[in-house]
């Protein structure tokens, strides 16, 4: 479609979508390490607090060297299949990343299945951002009106700040109303 045939209510609502979706990327992402202190001890063997957080540490970095891999294949299937068809497939990576997280039994369970489906699920998320912030970026250009594309090519930068804002404030919040 090009820019004289979008109405201004659906080139918004194509804009929010594509920043919404980076809102959740960034949200799952930052969550994981604002997290860390309370789950590290769930996947990792006990017998050495500061072992298990190093271990989460490294768990956490290896979701950014799938970073350029997923850049590179999401940029390939986003240009293939679409824009909108890129940011739903990683969207959907991170959310399955983060559901595989939420789900896992803990160390105490399933042995060294729960570091390792930890890690996968981290892998798939580090995939999801790497392809997320190329793609994200040049759909709210596109989606734009050609004069207005820097201002909203922007809201990829303030939804994943603001990402990052929810995830430390759902921390803060837990903190204050659960008990240990």
């Amino acid at each position: 479609m090009t820019d004289a045939l979008m109405s201004p209510a659906r080139r918004l609502r194509n804009i929010v979508g594509g920043s919404a979706g980076n809102l959740v990327e960034w949200f799952d992402w930052y969550a994981y390490a604002a997290f860390t202190l309370y789950f590290a001890p769930v996947f990792f063997p006990s017998e050495n607090p500061t072992a298990q957080l190093l271990s989460a540490a490294a768990v956490f970095a290896v979701g950014f060297l799938m970073r350029p891999i997923g850049a590179w294949i999401m940029g390939v299937y986003a240009d293939r299949k679409g824009r909108k068809a890129g940011l739903t497939l990683s969207v959907t990576l991170m959310c399955t990343g983060s559901l595989i997280i939420g789900v896992t039994p803990g160390y105490a369970t399933i042995g060294l299945a729960a570091p390792a489906l930890l890690l996968f699920a981290r892998l798939l998320q580090g995939l999801s951002v790497g392809g997320e912030y190329g793609s994200s970026a040049t759909y709210l250009s596109e989606m734009a009106e050609p004069h207005r594309r820097g201002f909203w090519s922007s809201f990829q930068y303030v939804t994943l700040i603001s990402g990052q804002l929810i995830a430390l404030l759902l921390l803060i919040v837990l903190q204050n109303t659960l008990s240990e």
